[in-house]
């Protein structure tokens, strides 16, 4: 069976059910964040997503489905994973940004903001 394509309504939806979480911009693209530590936003092809992770579970996203999840040089020096929402699983997007949201839960109480 195969899913509808995942839209950015379907992102901000799943991004605001989160506690704390804002919607803003960041690199003149819809953006959401908590405690001011992006987790998610649009990137300028308005079919890929910037989420944010850990390099271990980004390389082994990509290795699983290269067609899915990619990266720029860019971004090869920071824990982010590029979504292709023209391809993610809605159940796959939803687990990914749940985990960026607690991994900048994580990075706030390390650096001791509230």
């Amino acid at each position: 069976m195969v899913s509808m394509p995942v839209k950015f309504e379907d992102v901000r939806r799943i991004a605001l059910a989160l506690e704390n979480v804002e919607e803003g911009t960041s690199y003149g693209t819809a953006a959401f964040k908590v405690g001011g530590k992006l987790i998610v936003r649009l990137r300028e092809d308005a079919d890929t997503l910037v989420v944010g992770t850990t390099f271990e579970e980004r390389a082994e996203m990509i290795a699983s489905d290269p067609e899915t999840y990619y990266l720029t040089d860019h971004y090869l020096a920071y824990p982010w994973v590029l979504v292709r929402m023209s391809r993610v699983d809605p159940d796959s997007l939803r687990d990914l940004i749940a985990r960026a949201w607690r991994l900048a839960g994580k990075k706030r109480r390390a650096s001791g903001r509230k």
